[in-house]
């Protein structure tokens, strides 16, 4: 950024657009440019024996370093999470396993939300247990109190992930992180759905997870993963950990992500006018039993997201009454015309995905009905609920 003003002085969605950009740096144009390479040359012997010495900076010392087009990303990132240094990676799972390995050691404990990512349970299940590194998943919604009788002597992580994947379960983090740091913890975060509505440092968190296949990237058509840390201790550690796994990110989806990055707030604000709209047609149909979207009145969690956030990503669940039935449910999401059937969310494009049967719990209690999640894109909501209630009649119920 140029001038002298201090970026935390302006608005979020000013920041969102000057961060990451140095014009003058870049010969005056708007955009950084996209930066491909391995090696990179030195002037002198003491020159590249200096440079080695700075992995921890944005220097130029190998492709897999960095380059000018990763740091400029990960600039942009820390300011949207609150942050002062990230780490670009791979994946959004990456995000989720790195950090996991940079604080875990053979003999060490982990607590892990039971609404957790499914992928991030595998790792913990399979990967982390070959490692001798065991996991206890609680159910997200437990109290500070509640929570404390789980940690251990060798209790390392409290991970956190609010709202929880499909289920959408709220945890008040503040207090969490409270409680974890009270017991030398550190606590870590997937805050996907947060992101830029929820800033997960001035609440306690210690290491913030994102996947900016979602909303940083926005059109579908990157996969990507970002660590945000605050302090410089957690930044050591994680991006040690990132360099021996010798996680690397493609230099053209992170321009693709910092482009992206440009328009998110516009995004997201039409997107999540979208999904209220959405959800609440949802809520009044006689076919659903409960819409699960922090920012509905009656929704569980709506005080924490009331108190925490500034606003919500176009991300909800939806649990049908348990007289209909799953074939009933499938056909009707078959019966969806504006509505991919397809994984991950954030894309322009409204999706679904049936989640009946592919959640995976083991302290939680199971959904009193089907279940399906909704991503609401940048469509016209009243289309997309047009074509809810043509694939409604499939319900059998009407």
């Amino acid at each position: 950024m140029t001038g002298t003003r201090k970026p935390s002085a302006l608005h979020p969605e000013t920041r969102l657009v000057q961060s990451g950009r140095r014009p003058p740096r870049e010969q005056g144009f708007v955009n950084p440019p996209l930066v491909r390479g391995s090696t990179v040359l030195q002037p002198s012997c003491a020159a590249r024996l200096e440079s080695g010495k700075k992995r921890y900076e944005q220097e130029l010392i190998y492709g897999l370093i960095g380059t000018p087009t990763h740091f400029a990303l990960e600039d942009a990132v820390a300011e949207v999470e609150g942050g002062t240094r990230c780490q670009i990676v791979s994946s959004g799972l990456a995000a989720c396993t790195v950090p996991l390995l940079a604080y875990l050691k053979a003999g060490d404990h982990c607590l892990m939300p039971d609404s957790v990512y499914g992928p991030t349970r595998y790792f913990c299940d399979h990967v982390l247990a070959g490692l001798r590194i065991s996991t206890t998943y609680y159910a997200p919604t437990l109290d500070p109190g509640a929570l404390a009788t789980f940690v251990r002597p060798n209790t390392r992580v409290l991970y956190l992930e609010s709202p929880g994947s499909h289920t959408f379960e709220m945890q008040d983090v503040p207090a969490l992180a409270a409680m974890a740091h009270a017991r030398g913890l550190k606590v870590l975060m997937d805050n996907t759905w947060g992101f830029y509505f929820f800033k997960p440092f001035a609440h306690g968190v210690d290491v913030s997870i994102q996947a900016l296949t979602k909303y940083a990237g926005g059109h579908s058509d990157l996969v990507l993963g970002a660590i945000i840390t605050k302090e410089r201790e957690d930044w050591e550690r994680v991006r040690s950990m990132a360099l021996a796994l010798g996680q690397y990110a493609s230099p053209d989806d992170c321009w693709l992500a910092l482009r992206g990055l440009r328009t998110l707030a516009v995004r997201l604000y039409h997107q999540m006018d979208s999904a209220l709209k959405v959800a609440r047609w949802f809520a009044e149909q006689p076919e659903v039993l409960r819409v699960l979207y922090p920012p509905l009145p009656d929704a569980p969690g709506h005080t924490i997201w009331q108190r925490d956030y500034t606003g919500a990503c176009s991300l909800f669940g939806v649990i049908f009454r348990p007289e209909i039935t799953t074939p009933a449910m499938t056909a009707m999401i078959d019966a969806l015309e504006l509505f991919g059937i397809g994984a991950s969310w954030g894309g322009y494009e409204s999706l679904v995905l049936p989640t009946t049967g592919t959640i995976q719990r083991t302290v939680s209690p199971s959904l009193p009905g089907p279940a399906a999640r909704f991503h609401i894109g940048l469509e016209d909501p009243n289309d997309l609920i047009a074509d809810l209630e043509r694939a409604f009649s499939h319900l059998g119920w009407r």
